[in-house]
């Protein structure tokens, strides 16, 4: 009998020494991240794009985050305006008329001003939440997308129908959210800190 139970726990330690050994703080697919049904690679994101929108409380919070993300991570961070939805929709044209007058994503006190222009408390009149949209534009020297002449309407429809495109082809129902290398969703749900945010993103950068 004892020559039977030696070698057996010989076994069983070489077992949980292996186990010990393979096991990884590495982010894992379920729970910090999911792959997209449908790669977005060729449609032209940004290697890591936050996928959000201006009605979203949360994707307002993690405004305030994202420089922490992205020199943790240490890349930057595009921005893609979701559409799912018809209030998502209407907000991504003041984001999408932002970022074709500034070459890329508004700086933070202008998405600030365009998130709270977005999510003005209930009895706000639509004349003066549309003071607060034309307000955040103006006061930058830009051009309030109520103003845009008809060029610069057909170039704001393209972005928002390209924006739309990718909000069904993606299948995000969630935000905020980061997708990285265009096959890749993070779950942030799956994270207790901005860190851990930074880490996954550069975990699937390298994957």
């Amino acid at each position: 009998m004892k020559s039977f139970i030696k070698p057996l726990l010989l076994i069983l330690s070489s077992a949980l020494f292996l186990t010990a050994c393979s096991d990884n703080n590495d982010p894992k697919e379920g729970v910090q991240y999911e792959v997209l049904s449908t790669s977005l690679e060729n449609d032209g994101m940004a290697p890591v794009t936050e996928v959000f929108a201006l009605s979203c409380g949360h994707c307002r919070n993690m405004e305030n985050f994202l420089p922490v993300i992205s020199q943790e991570a240490g890349t930057d961070i595009g921005k893609m305006h979701i559409t799912f939805n018809q209030s998502a929709h209407i907000a991504s044209m003041f984001y999408y008329a932002a970022e074709m007058q500034v070459d890329g994503a508004p700086e933070h006190a202008f998405m600030e001003d365009l998130f709270a222009a977005t999510q003005m408390g209930e009895g706000t009149t639509l004349t003066e939440q549309q003071e607060a949209y034309s307000k955040a534009f103006t006061s930058r020297g830009l051009v309030s997308p109520y103003d845009f002449n008809e060029e610069q309407r057909d170039i704001l429809i393209k972005k928002v129908d390209n924006a739309k495109m990718l909000s069904e082809k993606s299948g995000i129902s969630s935000v905020p959210t980061f997708v990285v290398n265009g096959k890749y969703n993070v779950l942030i749900g799956g994270h207790d800190d901005p860190k851990q945010i930074a880490d996954t993103i550069r975990y699937l950068l390298e994957k």
